[in-house]
């Protein structure tokens, strides 16, 4: 096969998990295993003499590109970002029952949600999204809680009055 190099690399770049020789000659049937064998020999030669960034490792029975040791903590960098960026269906009832209702006690937003709500805005306050805006003129002055800039630019608004109507959203 004239591009088997091309070609496994792209099934590696591909692959999350470690792929078997026989599971990529079964993708690429033209090429006979050990041509396989010796063209990941080839690439890992190739990653390790120009200094790539991640490397062939032939791991649990397969062969996965993974990124060099010393590049772990920027990976998991990007991870944390990415995985900031996500809410939970919890996190984004919350977040809405929040930036609707602001300022919001929490005995509120569990009380509209049916369901214990600390755990869920100490989270939203660590990636930014809410904050305490001061505390209610009743005994034992709880706290109350309201959106942040970083909420509106996260979802695009210029205030809160451009939020939808509930009756939009249906």
């Amino acid at each position: 096969m004239d591009n088997l190099k091309q070609a496994l690399e792209a099934v590696l770049f591909a692959c999350d998990e470690p792929i078997s020789v026989s599971r990529l000659h079964d993708i690429l049937p033209e090429a006979a295993p050990q041509e396989i064998k010796d063209t990941l020999g080839q690439l890992r030669a190739e990653y390790e003499q120009t200094g790539r960034a991640f490397a062939l490792d032939e791991i649990a029975g397969g062969f996965q590109l993974l990124t060099r040791p010393q590049y772990a903590d920027i990976i998991s960098r990007l991870k944390k970002a990415k995985a900031d960026r996500k809410l939970s269906g919890a996190a984004l009832e919350t977040l809405a029952i929040i930036a609707y209702k602001q300022p919001i006690k929490r005995v509120d937003v569990e009380a509209i949600r049916g369901a214990q709500s600390g755990e869920v805005i100490r989270a939203l306050m660590e990636r930014n999204l809410v904050k305490i805006t001061g505390r209610d003129e009743v005994p034992g002055a709880p706290l109350m809680y309201g959106t942040t800039k970083d909420f509106l630019d996260t979802f695009g608004l210029k205030s809160v009055e451009d939020l939808p109507k509930p009756e939009e959203v249906k």
